[in-house]
């Protein structure tokens, strides 16, 4: 356990962080469950979900809890995946 007053601040900061990167983590997991799920069936409701699920992809990277790398990476192969569906639908 911490002894000193800056240890013991630093924990708090530390569980704070945790919990809201948890909660973003949490939150981007969902939305991209979203868009797999509406990919599967219909191609407009995946084009509306990518269209949700983007900028809570750049919005965790901004604030650090995901690479920008991979950020970028996890948008390009759902694009790719939406593109690749709506071609073979066509």
């Amino acid at each position: 356990m911490a002894n000193h007053k800056s240890e013991i601040k630093r924990n708090k900061q530390s569980l704070k962080r945790r919990e809201r990167n948890r909660t973003a983590k949490a939150a981007l997991r969902t939305a991209v469950k979203k868009f797999n799920a509406a990919i599967t069936s219909d191609v407009e409701a995946a084009k509306a979900a990518l269209a949700e699920v983007i900028p809570v992809i750049a919005k965790t990277a901004s604030r650090g809890i995901i690479h920008k790398n991979t950020a970028a990476r996890s948008i390009s192969r759902l694009s790719a995946r939406l593109h690749k569906a709506a071609t073979a639908q066509a």
